[in-house]
Order: structure tokens, then C-alpha cells, then sequence
């Protein structure tokens, strides 16, 4: 039995910004990041420098755009939680989507993580990334109220960022070897929470 033809979809126009965001990479990606100016990625983008302004002013304007896509497209993929899902289930699968979402830009993304090595800039790029991480985990139902949930944050984006570097070199079709880590570092991470707890909730030591 033939299967019925889908519809056809119209095509979608990008957005100014998303042209813009798009040429950012796609110049990173082929020159890298230090050699690409504005100016550059206006014209790439078929924007005059006027309209490139008015949206972003700078380089890591538009990377922070880019960062808040992404989040966008990892929200939008979140599922009601299973029953029988634990914490690290569920934010294995919010982190894959993430990296899966990463995937196309890999490239741009590996030289211009090299070329901010060093520079001043790449610290406050930080505050964002945190920031996503707070929504990876509220999207995997994980709270991040309080001083817990601040130590929750801090602990996922250092997990995220080692395993961000085996992603950048992981050519695999399914990105396996990421995957591998992220699972590895979850693992890591869950089992010392239990350690933690339980150290804190179990009776002291007499020392007498």
C-alpha cells in the first residue's frame, strides 16, 4: 500500500536576525571567528550595517542570540516527564536534545570556542550559558530555587562543559562517544549527591 503524500510545506522566510545569526556562523565556520568582522556578516547576511545595528552591535550579541535559539529549540522539544524517569533521565535526554540541536553549527562552534581562548569576553559568555542551564533543568523538572539549586547549576554547567569538548570531536552519526560522556558524568553526579546526602542526614561519629 503507497503511502499518502504529505502535504507540502510553504517555505518560511528567515527573520533579519536569523540571517544574521546564520552568517555569523557559517563565516566562523569557514574563516574563523577573529577574522570575521560585522561588517562581513551584515553583507553575508544581505543586510545593510544600519539594519545589522539595530539588531545586534556586537559579535557576542549575536552568539547570546544564537544561545537563546537554541534554548528555544530544546524547550520546545520538552515532554511530560515519565513516571518512572529519574532527575538523570530526564536531563540526559534535555542535554542530547541540546547537543543534537548543536550538531549543524559544530564547526563554527569548535573555532570560535578556540579563538575565545584567552580573551576577556569569553568570561561573560559564561553568564548566559548558566542561565541556559537553568532552563535545561527547570525543562527536566529539576528545581533550581536556593542555595541547592544554585550548587545544581553551577555543578550541570561544569558537566556541560566538559562534555561540550568530547561533542566537538565526536564525528559519529548518533554522537555516541557524547552520549558516553554525558551519561558517565551524570552517573558521577547522582552518585555523589546520595553520598552527600546521606553524609548530611546520617548520625555523627562519637568521638569520645
Amino acid at each position: 500500500m503507497a503511502r499518502a503524500r504529505a502535504p507540502r510545506r510553504r517555505r518560511v522566510e528567515s527573520s533579519p536576525e536569523q540571517r544574521l545569526v546564520d552568517a555569523a556562523l557559517d563565516l566562523a565556520a569557514r574563516q574563523g571567528w577573529r577574522r570575521t568582522g560585522l561588517a562581513e556578516i551584515a553583507a553575508a547576511a544581505g543586510l545593510k550595517l544600519h539594519e545589522a545595528y539595530a539588531l545586534h552591535r556586537s559579535k557576542g550579541s549575536i552568539l547570546r542570540a544564537f544561545m537563546r535559539h537554541v534554548d528555544t529549540v530544546v524547550l520546545e522539544g520538552a515532554a511530560a516527564a515519565a513516571a518512572n524517569e529519574s532527575p538523570r533521565e530526564r536531563l540526559f535526554e534535555t542535554l542530547m536534545r541540546r547537543f543534537d540541536a548543536l550538531k549543524p553549527h559544530r564547526a563554527a562552534l569548535g573555532a570560535i570556542l578556540r579563538e575565545s581562548i584567552g580573551h576577556p569576553a569569553a568570561v561573560l559568555g559564561l553568564v548566559p550559558l548558566r542561565r541556559s542551564m537553568v532552563w535545561m533543568l527547570e525543562a527536566s523538572g529539576i528545581a533550581t530555587a536556593g542555595c541547592r539549586g544554585r550548587l545544581i547549576t553551577h555543578a550541570t554547567l561544569g558537566l556541560y562543559l566538559a562534555v561540550l569538548r568530547v561533542f566537538l570531536a565526536d564525528d559519529s552519526a548518533d554522537l555516541a562517544r557524547t552520549m558516553a560522556a554525558l551519561d558517565r558524568g551524570l552517573r558521577r553526579g547522582e552518585a555523589f549527591c546520595r553520598f552527600a546526602e546521606g553524609r548530611s542526614a546520617g548520625p555523627r561519629e562519637s568521638t569520645a
